[in-house]
C-alpha cells in the first residue's frame, strides 16, 4: 500500500490563490523527474487536464495532481509552502530522499 501524499494547510492556500487565477478546472501537476544536482527533481506545472489514472489530492481549493510514475517516488510526503529570507516556495518534505541538495528542489533515493 502506498503512503498518502499529503499538502499543508499553506500549500493548499498558496495552490489555491495560484489556480484561482490560472481560470475554471485549473490544477497544480506535481512531478518527478530525472536531473538536478541530486539525481532528481521535483516539477510543478498548471494545469487544467486530468489524466484518468492520476492521483488526485484536495484539500480546501486546492487541487494536485500525481502521475503514475511519480506516485512512488513521494509517497509519505507532505508538500508544504514556505517564506523566507530566501524567498517564497513549495517544498516537499519527502521521506524516501537519502539527500537533497541545498535549494530543495532536487534529491536522491
Amino acid at each position: 500500500m502506498t503512503a498518502a501524499i499529503t499538502v499543508s494547510e499553506r500549500a493548499a492556500r498558496r495552490i489555491g490563490q495560484i489556480l484561482s487565477k490560472e481560470g475554471e478546472g485549473a490544477k497544480l501537476r506535481i512531478s518527478v523527474e530525472g536531473g538536478g544536482c541530486s539525481g532528481f527533481q521535483y516539477k510543478f506545472d498548471v494545469e487544467h487536464a486530468q489524466a484518468e489514472d492520476d492521483l488526485v489530492i484536495e484539500r480546501d481549493s486546492a487541487v494536485v495532481l500525481v502521475d503514475p510514475a511519480s506516485v512512488p517516488f513521494l509517497a509519505g510526503s507532505e508538500v508544504d509552502f514556505v517564506d523566507d529570507l530566501i524567498g517564497a516556495s513549495f517544498r516537499v518534505v519527502n521521506p524516501n530522499a537519502t539527500a537533497s541538495c541545498g535549494c530543495g528542489t532536487s534529491f536522491s533515493i
